[in-house]
């Protein structure tokens, strides 16, 4: 179970190093994209600052399989890990492992070096030259060659198996999937489950398939945008479903949820769990399944509405994420029970005796 722990605690480490990286990227080729810009071919030649938006953030996607897997080195092995883990990631990149590769790479030469760390004597004129050379060196030549030679292949064909399945679902199966991936990231509004979700996107997205991406964004949305319907719709309706500090809170979740922050729910959710997270799940699940089936992309990873433009469908995008918001408001609405309000009545105040009180000099 520690290990287990120990594991997810690498990985989110990882997300947590990769996010600024993929959020910058993405922006830069959408912003370039949208200013008419193209990948540039040859610096040599005369290009457009448009084109060089699109082609720094395709260079910073590039780093992402590297970012990782130092990342995850890092947070095993702490220093010695950060140069065998980008190698390591370099090497994914190189051989057409990806993400995957990356991920599994840093695991791999992280735990290594914890090792070589723990077990590796050397004289006492060379301890200085351990965490600086000696490691960094005998780790990237240990798993470098395992991961050229050995482990590089089955990664490459689990790569581009995935890769081809996903892209030749078609009609039902793209809603299931959508589906599945939008349940997944609304479920537990921004902890574990949603970001094994938003990690299988992100790494999608480096191999070219940006559906997921948009998936993962609605899904995100779905909970402050139908928990808000719901409460418009008590209030349209005059049927009391939140009490005032929920409604404060909702006011508060809505605008985080423009920008994407799904946590904003967490205290409407913490009062009512199963309704709540069964609504926000369920309407999620079905706008992401339209999103997929209507092949939504998004190159952008993060942004809420504020990177719908640079989707390759906006429009079938919002009316994928009013559908799924709908859903989970009027589900909301009609599950939710009238709260009761804890009135605290103030105690009527004692008189203070002190006739007993004495005084000893």
């Amino acid at each position: 179970m520690l290990k287990k722990l120990q594991i997810k605690k690498h990985a989110l480490t990882a997300i947590s190093f990769m996010l600024p990286l993929v959020v910058a990227s993405g922006l830069l080729i959408a912003i370039g994209n949208l200013t008419g810009g193209t990948v540039i071919e040859n610096y040599k030649e005369a290009y457009s600052i448009p084109s060089a938006l699109v082609s720094l953030g395709v260079l910073g996607m590039g780093l992402l399989a590297p970012v990782i897997a130092g990342a995850i080195a890092y947070s095993i092995a702490d220093r010695p890990g950060i140069a065998p883990g980008l190698l390591m990631g370099l090497i994914a990149n190189a051989i057409g492992a990806g993400f995957l590769g990356g991920m599994l790479g840093g695991f791999i030469v992280g735990y290594f070096v914890l090792f070589l760390k723990n077990r590796l004597k050397v004289p006492r004129w060379a301890e200085g030259l351990m965490p600086m050379m000696i490691i960094p060196l005998i780790s990237s030549v240990v798993i470098g060659l395992l991961m050229f030679f050995v482990l590089g292949v089955p990664i490459v064909w689990a790569t581009d198996g995935l890769t081809s399945f996903l892209t030749s679902m078609q009609g039902s199966m793209r809603f299931v999937f959508g589906a599945i991936l939008g349940g997944m990231a609304a479920f537990d509004f921004g902890g574990p489950v949603n970001k094994v979700a938003s990690l299988f996107a992100d790494g999608l997205l480096l191999e070219g398939i940006y559906e997921p991406e948009a998936v993962k964004i609605l899904a995100s949305m779905v909970p402050p945008f139908g928990v808000a319907i719901s409460w418009v719709l008590s209030k349209m309706l005059r049927k009391k479903r939140y009490t005032k500090s929920e409604e404060d809170n909702i006011k508060i979740a809505f605008p985080m949820g423009v920008c994407m922050i799904t946590e904003g729910v967490i205290p409407i959710a913490a009062v009512d769990i199963v309704r709540v997270v069964a609504s926000c799940t369920i309407g999620a699940a079905i706008g992401g399944g339209f999103s997929m089936m209507w092949g939504v992309g998004s190159p952008v990873p993060s942004g809420g509405m504020f990177i719908v433009p640079a989707m390759n469908h906006p429009l079938l995008f919002c009316l994928a994420l009013l559908i799924g918001s709908l859903i989970t408001g009027i589900m909301l609405f009609l599950w939710k029970k009238e709260p009761v309000e804890k009135i605290i009545e103030d105690a009527p105040e004692e008189e203070m005796d002190l006739s007993n009180i004495k005084i000893n000099f």
